[in-house]
């Protein structure tokens, strides 16, 4: 993006001609995010619980899988910003002017929330003050500080995500050859995580992906994601084959396997409709070689 702006300055200068030969441009990235199936949702919840390194990781990914936050607004979120008592919370910093927004709490985001008063408590304590970030800095160290955002938990996400568990033992462990667990030495180089790969930002797609397939009203959903367009709703919500398959089977009709019944569609009570004779006429009544349709009402 800042290339872009940098790009679009020389433009309008006239002088971008001079090295765009010599910068090449990056290949962009198409895919939008995925929406985690449901297995694949408990594994990665079961994986985050697992170590007390993945904790700040695990809290995070529940926010967004249940308030469909950003990874940069939930790091810039400040315990002023969150009402115990309504089991709210304010977006008021976010990538846009439409994410500042007001996003209620379910019970998933409440609970998460009291286990991170919970730490702040341990880790000062003292009540959380207002200014203080509810992810503090330096997290996990000596001195953390309250007063300033944590930058990220990329290293204990990638672990997470990694994981695989072995067959023989059921031992939760990093990808590698052959298990690490004292006493197994199975075979697990052909392991793969299911979840690899999966990227923070995913976790919001998916929340949004699931409100999509619980009937909520577009406008809703815009309201709590804090998108503008039809279109960014469009961009985010991935509506899985079982929701699509289910919503066009409610079409169907009930109570029938096969094709449509035009006989009970036509005789619903059982008797047989009057239909009006249709006689084709080579000519009109005028003469005319207008070819035309005349019914014989029977009277």
């Amino acid at each position: 993006m800042e290339i872009g702006i940098l790009r679009r300055i020389l433009k309008r200068a006239r002088r971008w001609h001079f090295v765009a030969d010599e910068i090449p441009r990056l290949p962009e990235r198409r895919d939008v995010g995925r929406a985690l199936q449901p297995e694949e949702k408990l594994q990665l919840i079961k994986n985050a619980q697992s170590r007390p390194e993945w904790e700040t990781a695990y809290l995070a990914a529940v926010l967004a899988l249940n308030t469909t936050m950003r990874g940069c607004e939930i790091k810039q979120l400040r315990w002023r910003d969150i009402d115990l008592m309504d089991r709210s919370l304010v977006i008021r910093r976010s990538k846009t002017t439409a994410g500042q927004r007001l996003i209620p709490l379910n019970v998933s985001a409440f609970n998460c929330t009291m286990r991170l008063r919970e730490r702040t408590l341990a880790f000062f304590g003292t009540e959380p003050q207002l200014d203080w970030y509810v992810f503090p800095s330096g997290e996990g160290f000596s001195k953390p500080d309250p007063t300033r955002p944590m930058k990220g938990w990329r290293s204990a996400w990638r672990s997470l995500t990694r994981a695989v568990t072995c067959p023989a033992c059921s031992t939760l462990q990093n990808p590698s050859a052959k298990c690490s667990a004292e006493g197994c030495d199975a075979d697990i180089s052909n392991i793969k995580s299911s979840i690899a790969g999966l990227r923070f930002h995913d976790l919001r797609h998916h929340a949004i992906t699931e409100l999509a397939e619980s009937q909520t009203s577009d406008r809703t959903i815009m309201s709590i994601a804090g998108h503008v367009s039809q279109r960014m709703l469009a961009h985010y919500s991935h509506v899985r084959i079982e929701a699509k398959r289910k919503a066009l089977d409610a079409l169907a009709p009930k109570g029938k396997t096969g094709g449509y019944d035009t006989n009970y569609d036509t005789n619903r009570d059982g008797k047989t409709l009057a239909q009006s004779q249709v006689l084709e006429r080579n000519g009109g009544d005028d003469g005319t070689r207008t070819r035309g349709l005349c019914r014989d009402r029977g009277d």
